[in-house]
């Protein structure tokens, strides 16, 4: 069953005076036109900037994001070869230093003695600026350039429960990066014909608990670009997907809920991801590394298990035509929040 998924070309406020969703900004966009001007919902307001970078030997990925009563960020990096992998986590009670921007293209910044982050946005590039003295015991520094094609599409959707509760999501795929990743002696580089980084911006108000799966990759097949995004669980019943497939630059929105098939007692085992009602999208996916993320600090729980592998299979385009995929470098996750 397609959803009729409304396509929104003009500026648009994501909330009312009051603070409720407005209605005009239910829609899916292909250009980051929905402004996040949050207000109201004491304690329930969250809000997110996260970055994912695949470059040719490192996986990289650096968050700041505000709950509402505490700040969380952090930083983690993978090295596909040895499988070395290590994460960083700083969360601020309150977090009243921490601001969170209205706009997808907006600079963030977060700074403290023990971690700094920046993503600066300027000419359609944004700036990944990350220094931390003790990492692994070791130094990390890190400068990338990510740059936004200006024909490119990207996906932004608001996902409405109700006037109440509801979440603007962004995700930009498939965007060239350069710069480097220096850990200690070692320095992985980054290149922009083979380096590709990925977006998710978050602006909402969310329900105590939720729970939601994720895919994504961004990698070059051949001579394309290729980008898949899917969600589930969370949007299923809104009547908007966060679901799209992005071809060197252009999207193919699905407006179908997809499925995820998984084993909750063993995660490392294969995962499948399926529309429900045709056969438009048909993808498996095989881990072999397993990321758990766990928080428990009284009003936060979550537990996130971010599996990295490689999708195959095929999904069907606008114009009916496949999108074969024989093996690709990307993520997929569970993560189950009480917040």
């Amino acid at each position: 069953m397609q959803h009729v998924e409304k396509e929104i070309v003009e500026p648009v406020v994501l909330c009312d005076r009051k603070g409720k969703l407005n209605p005009a900004a239910i829609g899916y966009a292909k250009k980051p036109l929905i402004q996040c001007n949050l207000t109201g919902h004491f304690m329930r307001k969250k809000k997110w900037n996260y970055w994912c970078v695949y470059g040719d030997e490192l996986m990289f990925s650096a968050t700041i994001s505000h709950l509402d009563y505490a700040a969380v960020c952090f930083v983690y990096i993978f090295e596909y070869e040895t499988q070395r992998y290590f994460e960083k986590t700083i969360t601020i009670p309150l977090g009243t230093a921490v601001k969170m921007s209205n706009n997808v293209y907006e600079t963030v910044s977060f700074r403290s003695h023990d971690m700094t982050i920046q993503f600066r946005y300027q000419a359609n590039a944004t700036y990944i600026d990350v220094h931390i003295a003790n990492f692994d015991n070791e130094v990390l520094d890190v400068k990338l350039q990510v740059e936004h094609p200006i024909n490119d599409d990207s996906l932004n959707v608001t996902i409405p429960w109700d006037r109440q509760t509801f979440q603007f999501t962004a995700k930009h795929h498939t965007l060239p990066t350069t710069g480097y990743v220096k850990i200690g002696s070692r320095t992985f580089e980054f290149f922009a014909d083979e380096s590709f980084a990925v977006l998710d911006y978050g602006r909402g108000v969310w329900p105590r608990k939720a729970t939601w799966n994720w895919g994504m990759a961004s990698q070059r097949l051949g001579r394309r670009r290729i980008g898949l995004n899917f969600g589930g669980q969370w949007t299923d019943g809104t009547g908007m997907t966060e679901n799209a497939v992005f071809v060197n630059g252009k999207m193919h929105k699905i407006s179908e809920d997809v499925q995820f098939l998984y084993d909750r007692s063993n995660f490392m085992q294969r995962w499948t991801i399926e529309t429900k009602f045709s056969n438009r999208v048909q993808l498996t996916f095989e881990p072999f590394f397993e990321r758990v993320a766990t928080t428990d600090v009284k009003l936060v729980k979550s537990e996130v298990h971010q599996l990295i592998g490689y999708y195959t299979g095929r999904v069907q385009l606008d114009n009916d035509t496949w999108l074969h995929i024989p093996q690709m470098l990307g993520c997929i996750e569970e993560h189950v929040a009480k917040w």
